[in-house]
């Protein structure tokens, strides 16, 4: 293939993709946020249990693994002081646990430090390849004859990134396999086909700016990007969900408008540097894992100068480093770190609603039309194999 095709298609592809998603976000973003309002404590915690199922059900994942990662983020979740009661749990006796875990700490330590194990892992097992690169001057003929592909892309794109809990990488999986079966007439899929190139990445792009949705209007992230960005806005005293567009617009629409001006420096920036941004990869690992090191200790350091927090990161990390090893997708886990709380916290007031009557959580026909939705991902999960 050429190297200077694919990474302009790559470029406009994404474009595409994110145009397309943040319209969407635009539009449908608030109608949802207005549906959410009419969401009840049993309703909040069946959209929970359907993002989980989701993860495991499309996303490409292990179900089982996926559980076993979700499982282990509830769990994560559940330390602390008890909601209600004020128990102490699974504290060990430190005080410092007493308020719970960070998520910044965990997601510092489950992304970050684990991939500067794999980065230091790697240095260990291999020398680094010499890059060589050249001047690239992409056909842009060839771009241009991929746009329908990109706008295909971008819309099934979008609608997986909305599901939440599915990510990105269902977004560009999904199109490139409807792409496939519209375009591949000529068995060329795999074999340098520009479509190939451009439908996924259209559809990744999508699935990034429709993870959104969820993520603003119901304050569950609908990937793993999204997750961390819903950790930041939690530790900053601003809580996504129906509200936030009420009480908060400026800032909701504020974001909207920053993605419409990133998307379009993307695109400008992209195309002509792309021969700089490949340098990137020419920096050795020896040089790499120190900076890597200092910016997620200072970060996490900074968070309540608390040398504990850097104890609990690390502790994340090989956490993050031993569940990769065994191929546990994170995100789950995340998820459920996340969500725990609120999970927890929804379903005690539905039960404390009803009196203990645990049918409360399938009157609603909200909350039945999410565990049908549910058991339908489950279920083509299963059919999947």
């Amino acid at each position: 293939g050429n190297a200077a095709d694919a990474l302009a298609i790559s470029g406009v592809a994404s474009f595409i993709g994110a145009s397309i998603a943040i319209v969407g976000l635009t539009l449908f973003a608030p109608l949802l946020a207005r549906t959410a309002i009419y969401f009840g404590p049993a309703d909040y915690f069946a959209l929970y249990i359907m993002a989980f199922a989701t993860i495991g059900g499309l996303s490409g994942v292990d179900p089982r693994k996926a559980l076993l990662s979700a499982l282990i983020g509830l769990m994560i979740a559940t330390v602390g002081l008890d909601p209600s009661t004020g128990i102490p749990r699974y504290t060990t006796g430190s005080y410092h646990l007493y308020d719970g875990i960070d998520p910044i700490v965990a997601l510092v330590g489950l992304f970050a430090i684990s991939e500067l194990l794999f980065l230091l892992e790697k240095a260990i097992k291999d020398r680094d390849n010499a890059i060589h690169l050249s001047t690239w001057v992409p056909n842009f003929k060839v771009v241009f004859s991929t746009l329908w592909s990109s706008v295909r892309g971008s819309i099934i794109g979008f609608i997986a990134g909305v599901l939440p809990g599915a990510g990105a990488s269902l977004g560009a999986v999904m199109s490139y396999s409807i792409e496939k079966q519209v375009s591949n007439k000529d068995n060329t899929f795999g074999k340098g086909d520009p479509r190939g190139v451009a439908a996924p990445e259209a559809g990744n792009n999508a699935a990034s700016a429709g993870a959104l949705i969820p993520m603003l209007s119901l304050g569950v992230p609908g990937s793993g990007t999204t997750a961390v960005m819903l950790a930041m806005l939690i530790s900053l005293n601003v809580q996504p969900g129906p509200l936030l567009f009420e009480r908060q617009p400026d800032l909701v629409w504020g974001l909207v408008a920053a993605l419409y001006m990133a998307n379009g420096m993307l695109l400008i920036l992209n195309l002509p540097l792309i021969g700089l941004f490949a340098r990137l990869m020419v920096i050795p690992t020896w040089a790499l894992l120190p900076m890597v090191v200092a910016v997620s200790f200072i970060g996490v350091y900074s968070i309540s100068n608390s040398t504990f927090d850097l104890k609990l990161m690390i502790a994340f990390g090989v956490l993050g480093y031993v569940l990769r090893k065994l191929d546990i997708t994170l995100v789950p886990l995340v998820l459920g770190l996340l969500l725990g709380t609120d999970m927890e916290n929804n379903l005690r007031r539905a039960l404390s609603i009803s009196g203990g009557d645990y049918s409360v959580l399938i009157q609603s026909w909200i909350s039945i039309t999410l565990y049908i939705v549910t058991v339908a991902f489950l279920a083509l999960s299963v059919w999947l194999g």
